[in-house]
């Protein structure tokens, strides 16, 4: 690939952020190398698909929030489990960066301590030097954020597969997929079509990313304020990342997809959480166990997502009939 006389005289610029952990190094080497986990794991991270996977190296697209804003990238990972490293470049970068790479490495301190160390260089488009303002800036939140959630992960692990959990809802819907899609995708219309939606505010000022804010009312008759950015596919599959979640999780993911089935489509809502221990107490009352806090939240979301199916089902079984 030819090197214009522009790219050649490029400012580099490094930056590195670390952080200690209280956790063995090749349990936070294991956090960084998942990428399927991150957008549970780091906050600005909002979803990551393998575009391909090899031997030591992967190709990924990420979604993630930088300075507020939604950005996606292609990158290309090198995997080292021996040396505890993960090295990165961006294959194509979004304004104002023109190019961005770096490696994240782990060093062991102790058998149950480590250092994480994230290194960046990037340049930016014409040298400008707001563009280094605003890189800068967006590396020391992100970075910082990446570091805290893999430090909050690692310091955790053994906890991890109490915190965690994920699970489905599936409705039949003999209709036409198109319909249903039309259904989730119109978020903005939900005020109108769901009962358990208060209020929603819907941007989409890059087609196919939305960023939303919703009040949501549970059974209990309290409501709930999330900020969620959605990622669209197609007309058959929606992912979303809340961006602020309720005061009992720490992280919450999900995903619609519509599959074609027996002259109809199966819809799945699927949610991924990971509760915070330390509030289960505050909000559920003293006594109260990370176990009750399983069934509370898994009652709740499952009520409202199978509120949604059943009322996207009477939508397109009614536009088919």
């Amino acid at each position: 690939m030819s090197v214009t006389e522009s790219e050649k005289h490029r400012t580099a610029h490094r930056t590195l952020h670390t952080t200690q952990v209280a956790a063995p190094a090749e349990v936070v080497y294991g956090i960084v190398a998942d990428v399927t986990r991150w957008p549970q794991f780091f906050a600005p991270n909002v979803h990551v698909e393998h575009l391909e996977q090899g031997d030591g190296t992967e190709r990924i697209r990420i979604w993630a929030t930088a300075n507020g804003e939604v950005k996606t990238w292609v990158s290309r990972r090198d995997l080292d489990p021996r040396s505890l490293t993960v090295s990165f470049r961006q294959e194509v970068s979004q304004a104002p960066i023109a190019s961005m790479g770096g490696k994240w490495v782990v060093t062991p301190v102790s058998a149950t301590s480590s250092l994480l160390e994230l290194h960046h260089d990037f340049s930016v488009i014409d040298d400008d030097p707001a563009g280094v303002e605003w890189v800068n800036l967006a590396l020391d939140r992100n970075s910082d954020a990446e570091l805290t959630g893999i430090k909050d992960i690692a310091e955790k692990a053994d906890r991890l597969d109490e915190l965690m959990f994920t699970f489905d809802d599936t409705v039949h819907i003999a209709g036409d997929g198109q319909d249903v899609f039309d259904f989730l995708n119109r978020a903005d219309l939900w005020p109108d079509r769901l009962p358990h939606v208060a209020r929603l505010d819907l941007k989409e000022e890059v087609p196919g990313i939305q960023v939303m804010a919703m009040d949501t009312r549970t059974g209990d008759g309290s409501v709930h304020t999330t900020e969620s950015v959605r990622v669209v596919f197609g007309t058959d599959r929606i992912v979303y990342k809340q961006t602020t979640v309720p005061a009992l999780m720490t992280a919450h993911t999900g995903r619609w997809t519509i599959v074609p089935a027996d002259g109809g489509v199966d819809v799945t809502s699927r949610h991924t959480v990971i509760i915070k221990p330390d509030a289960v107490e505050k909000v559920l009352g003293e006594g109260k166990t990370v176990a009750e806090a399983r069934a509370y939240i898994h009652k709740a979301l499952s009520t409202n997502s199978t509120t949604t199916l059943r009322h996207a089902q009477a939508y397109a079984e009614s536009r088919r009939g």
